[in-house]
């Protein structure tokens, strides 16, 4: 038997004119920002895993996207040609980055979790995405914990709808900074599905930004 999904709760106009200022503001998602198209095959996955490692580290969100651009820009856009860079280069892409606090550990990371990942799923995260709990799956690999598999699903669930809506603990602390609702059903009925991935995001920003939270909050009242 089919089970329908759950009607959408019906949302406040308020509340949609503070998601209206906040893409506004926002308009793009942190894989966008990387320079990653993302699809549902091998090298956009993989390079969203390695920008989700990165932004799971305590540093700023535009340094770790910075260093996913410099570690593409050198070559290094899949699992294979991320195993087969030397340690080195790795150091040197993301010092190049300014991710300089965390960059030896995380080249090493990059390079056992690429290995890991070639050796397990063919270098092919949508093997992973079988596993019978994909989440947990990722936590196994090298450099990502329970952060950085929130980032990633949270980024992907347009592509892979089943985790739809994922909206993680630092995007509900974003959404109850805007005073929408902590929701993640409710929260899904303020935008299209398309825009789901887009709008966690930009809740994150809000989240680590008081100032875009308070001037999304003014915008809103002023509409």
């Amino acid at each position: 038997m089919t089970t329908k999904p759950a009607p959408r709760t019906p949302s406040r106009p308020a509340d949609r004119a503070v998601v209206r200022a906040l893409l506004d503001r926002q308009p793009r998602t942190y894989p966008e920002a990387a320079g990653i198209r993302l699809r549902n095959t091998p090298m956009p996955l993989y390079q969203t895993l390695v920008l989700a490692l990165l932004l799971s580290a305590r540093i700023r969100a535009g340094t770790a996207v910075s260093a996913a651009r410099e570690l593409f820009a050198a070559g290094m856009r899949d699992a294979r040609s991320m195993a087969d860079a030397d340690w080195q280069r790795r150091v040197d892409a993301l010092g190049r980055g300014g991710y300089r606090r965390y960059d030896e550990r995380t080249a090493t990371q990059l390079g056992r979790g690429a290995a890991l990942l070639l050796d397990r799923y063919g270098g092919d995260l949508r093997r992973l995405r079988e596993a019978p709990d994909p989440r947990l799956a990722l936590m196994e690999l090298p450099g990502i914990g329970p952060t950085g598999a929130d980032i990633f699903l949270r980024d992907v669930q347009g592509v892979w709808p089943e985790f739809a809506p994922y909206v993680d603990r630092k995007a509900l602390e974003g959404a109850r900074r805007l005073r929408l609702p902590p929701s993640p059903r409710r929260l899904s009925g303020l935008v299209p599905d398309r825009e789901l991935p887009l709008l966690a995001d930009a809740l994150v920003h809000a989240a680590l930004d008081r100032r875009l939270a308070d001037d999304v909050l003014s915008a809103a009242r002023a509409a």
